[in-house]
């Protein structure tokens, strides 16, 4: 088992506070994130709301929407691959480089993505030429996890690894505020002729602006002094993949399916919920916009208290009860979407994506690099966390809209798909070591 037992003499390498380069590596870490998933939501957000009309518009509505949430899986299936190729080369030549490439590769790709002609224009190719672009954004975003995570939970001061390793997770939310305000400035202050017909070009287009400035921040900082330490004893791994494969196959598997329940009703409670409340309330899109971006700032409060109260009790508690309360919590989330009113609309995704889910996604990033040894860290979390994503967060708007309309706009049977996964999240949990006492430098 990767874990390792407590080596207080590794624990004080860590650092005994907040210098300024603790500082720079964390910002970092946040701003590149923040870049990175603005570009990888403001897809998701399209494909819910304009991309069906834009680049599927020979299906009837229901299955637009079914072919565009097939093509944001599509960046999900990249994205087990993307965690492979940037962990290998993470573990063998650096974090930091890696970094650099991943936010390098998603900003071209978005950039491209705005300048896609519609059906109309180029027919079949406009679609194929927009699938292929999420393919290369989830290539991207597979390789940006791990590295940021890795990078700022090595550079860590001691006992705030767990704080550390949410700031990634914050960009994560800062991503989805971002995109999800600029597509509702666009949307809520065009007309809709206007709008599908080159208004929600922009937000992809603005990326151009954000990934210079992430670049910038991103090459001023220092690579970690765990790798670096590594490198210096020529101890790096030449084969980090097949090592994790291995020697380290029980907490992959475990990441995989701690991951699950996690990825699926973040994806169902901020992307799919924006096409329930449309198309089977006849809800105007900005109430699920609006819900999404008032959960996205809450996610500044929630997200780093949950992993600083990881650093107190343990990893193993805190994401214990986010699985457990995440699992139970998934049909009032269907009946708070049901009622109609918007203040109970919000408090329900609120719940569901702030109280609940962040419990969860808080400390995983500290949990999942904990859980594997040094020489192939960077391998073993991006590929369980790629790996979940995929088979949990890709599919499950595809799926639960495919139900959705097979069962007349029930909204059970998507309710058991997602406690199912919730089911096996929880006993991956139980079934992982507690970490947080650990050393890095395993």
């Amino acid at each position: 088992m990767a874990t390792a037992t407590v080596n207080q003499g590794d624990q004080g390498k860590e650092g005994k506070g907040f210098s300024k380069e603790h500082r720079k590596v964390a910002m970092s870490s946040f701003i590149g994130t923040t870049i990175e998933w603005y570009d990888f939501y403001l897809y998701g957000t399209a494909a819910a709301l304009v991309f069906p009309a834009l680049f599927f518009p020979t299906f009837d509505p229901i299955y637009g929407t079914l072919a565009a949430f097939g093509s944001y899986a599509a960046g999900f299936i990249a994205r087990p691959l993307g965690g492979i190729v940037f962990g290998h080369y993470g573990d063998k030549i650096g974090r930091k480089k890696t970094l650099t490439i991943s936010l390098l590769m998603m900003g071209i790709a978005t950039v491209l993505m705005g300048l896609v002609p519609s059906y109309e224009s180029i027919g079949i190719m406009a679609p194929l030429l927009i699938s292929l672009l999420r393919v290369i954004q989830g290539f991207a975003v597979g390789g940006e996890w791990g590295s940021a995570v890795v990078m700022t939970v090595e550079h860590a001061p001691k006992g705030k690894r767990g704080l550390y390793g949410s700031f990634p997770q914050l960009g994560v939310s800062a991503g989805l505020l971002l995109s999800t305000l600029v597509f509702s400035i666009f949307s809520t202050n065009m007309s809709n002729e206007a709008f599908l017909s080159w208004g929600w070009r922009v937000p992809f287009l603005l990326s151009s602006v954000l990934i210079i400035f992430g670049l910038y921040i991103r090459l001023r900082v220092s690579e970690s002094p765990v790798f670096e330490e590594i490198s210096a004893k020529n101890e790096i791994e030449e084969k980090p993949i097949v090592t994790v494969m291995r020697t380290q196959k029980k907490p992959l598997f475990l990441t995989i399916g701690m991951k699950l329940v996690q990825n699926a009703v973040f994806y169902i409670y901020s992307v799919f919920v924006l096409t329930y409340l449309v198309t089977t309330h006849d809800m105007d899109r900005s109430v699920g916009l609006n819900a999404v971006m008032i959960s996205s700032v809450v996610g500044f409060i929630t997200l780093p208290l949950w992993s600083i109260l990881s650093d107190k009790i343990g990893r193993k508690p805190v994401y214990l009860f986010g699985t457990v309360a995440s699992t139970l919590f998934i049909f009032p989330f269907f009946w708070f979407m049901d009622t109609g009113s918007v203040v109970l609309i919000t408090i329900g995704i609120v719940l569901g994506l702030n109280v609940l889910h962040d419990a969860v996604y808080g400390p995983q990033a500290v949990y999942y690099a904990e859980l594997f040894g040094s020489k192939v860290r960077l391998s073993g979390a991006s590929i369980g966390y790629q790996i979940g994503a995929v088979l949990a967060g890709g599919f499950s708007p595809l799926i639960a809209t495919y139900l959705l309309a097979e069962f007349d706009g029930q909204y059970w049977p998507i309710g058991i798909y997602l406690t199912i996964l919730g089911v096996i999240s929880i006993i991956s949990t139980l079934l992982a070591k507690e970490t947080y006492k650990g050393s890095l430098r395993n």
